[in-house]
């Protein structure tokens, strides 16, 4: 079982003084102080949170810090002109359409040039149903040939048979 603190009891920093009501009860003048330094203590500082490089380059190894190159910079470029907030979801998001954009494209490439014909086994097999002809259509009488359903391309081919 997974948990929070590996080998240690879990506590709460704030003590017993983080309920109302065991604040209101008893306190003395330790205590008090020590509330006083404790609530001090929670406000952060105007340049926090610090951004250390070293701790970047110790989470990060060199194969994700290379492929995280150019959206940094790109954040980097947009923190001072939109802000912190901002410049990361503008970051984070145009990884992702990038990344969506490249599949997208692959799956295109895939599907126009590995399609199932009658010259190969493999590739996306596309059925496509009968045109139906009716009374009254101005083709009626030419119904589509029954060799022309699934041929696969065999019918437009360019290879002599005989």
């Amino acid at each position: 079982m997974a948990t929070d603190t590996p080998g240690v009891k879990p506590m709460s920093i704030a003590g017993r003084f983080v309920r109302e009501r065991e604040r209101l009860f008893g306190m003395t003048d330790e205590d008090r102080m020590l509330r006083k330094q404790w609530l001090k203590d929670q406000e952060l500082a105007h340049n926090e949170p610090l951004e250390n490089p070293k701790m970047y380059k110790f989470r990060h190894n060199f194969i994700r810090r290379i492929y995280r190159a150019p959206l940094n910079t790109l954040g980097a470029i947009l923190k001072p002109i939109l802000g912190k907030k901002r410049a990361m979801k503008i970051r984070y998001f145009s990884g992702k359409i990038i990344i969506g954009i490249i599949l997208l494209e692959a799956a295109t490439y895939y599907f126009k040039y590995n399609s199932h014909s009658w010259i190969r086994k493999g590739g996306w097999r596309v059925l496509k149903s009968r045109v139906s002809v009716l009374p009254g259509d101005p083709c009626y009488p030419d119904a589509s040939c029954k060799g022309c359903y699934a041929d696969f391309g065999f019918l437009k081919n360019t290879v002599k048979l005989k």
